[in-house]
């Protein structure tokens, strides 16, 4: 095969795509719909293999040193008491706030930074028509142009518009019966360095988390069966959370009058992609646009990076663009589904509805948080599924290396 690449979207799993793939010598192009690189988005973690992938990038130290400070999680009552607490340096790599805890625009960021070196970014623009041929992907982008590559990776988000096209109503989403907003708050005084985490009645919530910018990101969720508040206006959606969030007491106030004035709204209702195949012919899809499982399952962030290296190097393995989809797909399989493995009452368990329901939460976060059984209780934060066996590209990675040693005159005994 030649070697030119169409990635579209350019954020965790679409810039470990692009990052891997121009290591390997493709040609690459990366299309991103916004006009320039979005930073910010909310606290994410990455754990085992995730890691492992990072750690391949020479990125895994660049990550933890621009993580968000978060030293742990405690569950408070409305007055701000703790109810149950779980510090990081406590239990290690297990437990609700992980060792590498970073925000999405930050990791994106030291992943952009890099693959750009590798590949040539096209922002402000999408893909309006794909037509699949035999030898080649034919892709007319909105902004009039047409181009010929020889495959398309599709790494934008849940609700992405080119899966759509080449995949048109093959996504049937499993609904998570929870809706969320993200957004950063200006940073207080008395905002430390724990994810706090407030339970109303209603199936309400309120978390803020710190970060290392000098804001505190907040969260509000709803735990309802879903009714189209995704496809709301943005202004639509604010005032409902106004509405639904007054009474919510502790910082409900605080939260709702900075959200009017933040710059990095996000409001979403959960729910997973489930595709039967992620490729066709020479089109693939990777990252929450091929199996987003939902911030509910925890390994998003590593799923994207693990997804993305598997992806880039099984193209790298075999000149057969269709036998490299399906190696990819049959490594990353079970992981994702092992992900997608949340049940559905799991977010009513976690929203309770009623003050007894939150107070029975808030008892089993107790017991569980005391030290003679929370080493065991908090492997439910670090349940990773069976993971690809990475050892399948270590050739790869010698190669690649001895390629670098070459190239800077040194010669190989």
């Amino acid at each position: 095969m030649s070697r030119r690449i169409l990635i579209t979207g350019a954020s965790v799993a679409g810039n470990t795509s692009a990052w891997w793939l121009g290591r390997y010598g493709f040609d690459v192009t990366v299309v991103e719909r916004s006009p320039e690189f979005r930073d910010g988005g909310q606290n994410i973690d990455i754990r085992g293999v995730g890691r492992e992938v990072l750690h391949r990038m020479g990125l895994e130290q660049m990550a933890i040193d621009h993580g968000t400070g978060e030293e742990g999680t405690v569950w408070i009552d409305e007055q701000g008491g703790e109810v149950a607490k779980f510090v990081t340096s406590e239990l290690g790599s297990d437990g609700p706030t992980a060792e590498m805890e970073i925000l999405r625009g930050d990791l994106a960021r030291l992943l952009y930074e890099p693959a750009r070196e590798r590949a040539t970014f096209r922002f402000g623009d999408s893909i309006d028509r794909i037509e699949d041929g035999a030898d080649a992907v034919s892709v007319t982008f909105t902004s009039g142009e047409t181009e010929h590559y020889d495959a398309v990776v599709i790494a934008e988000g849940v609700g992405s518009s080119t899966r759509e096209l080449v995949f048109p109503q093959e996504n049937v989403p499993r609904w998570m019966d929870l809706t969320t907003a993200y957004f950063t708050i200006p940073r207080q005084a008395d905002d430390d360095r724990m994810w706090r985490w407030y339970h109303a009645t209603d199936g309400r919530s309120i978390s803020l988390r710190p970060d290392t910018h000098g804001t505190t990101r907040a969260m509000l969720t709803l735990q309802q069966p879903p009714n189209g508040e995704q496809e709301w206006s943005v202004e639509r959606q604010k005032a409902y959370l106004h509405e639904r969030f007054l009474d919510a007491g502790w910082e409900a106030h605080r939260v709702l009058a900075a959200m009017e004035e933040t710059k990095d709204f996000y409001f979403d209702v959960l729910r997973q992609v489930r595709m039967k195949r992620w490729s066709k012919g020479r089109v693939v899809l990777t990252g929450d646009a091929a199996w987003c499982a939902t911030p509910l399952a925890g390994i998003g962030a590593t799923l994207a990076v693990t997804g993305g290296y598997v992806l880039a190097s099984e193209l790298m393995c075999s000149s057969d663009i269709g036998q490299s989809f399906s190696a990819y797909e049959e490594a990353m399989r079970p992981m994702i589904e092992k992900g997608q493995g949340v049940p559905k009452i799991a977010p009513r368990l976690m929203n309770p509805h009623t003050r007894l329901g939150i107070n029975l939460l808030h008892s089993v976060l107790d017991i569980a948080s005391m030290p003679a059984i929370r080493g065991l209780a908090t492997k439910l934060f670090a349940n990773e599924p069976k993971t690809p066996d990475l050892s399948r590209y270590d050739e790869l990675m010698v190669r690649n290396q001895q390629m670098d040693l070459n190239n800077q005159g040194v010669e190989i005994l």
